[in-house]
């Protein structure tokens, strides 16, 4: 069972990196528009790029953990 959480926790952390590197890239774009509108936007794609690391980081942290269970 515990094998079985720990691929789990692995494939979501892959996901949540792989979101945060495009949130990166939609961030430079939406950023690169220019004007206040777009300045916002990118700022907000940052914040998700932060919350999907904190995430990747967490359950990384899980998989570790659970790997020699």
């Amino acid at each position: 069972m515990a094998k079985a959480i720990s691929s789990i926790a692995l494939i979501l952390a892959a996901l949540c990196m792989l979101g945060a590197l495009g949130s990166v890239f939609v961030g430079m774009i939406r950023a690169g528009h220019g004007g206040v509108e777009g300045v916002r936007r990118g700022n907000q794609m940052m914040w998700w790029r932060v919350r999907l690391q904190v995430i990747a980081i967490g359950l990384a942290a899980v998989w570790y953990f659970l790997k020699g269970a």
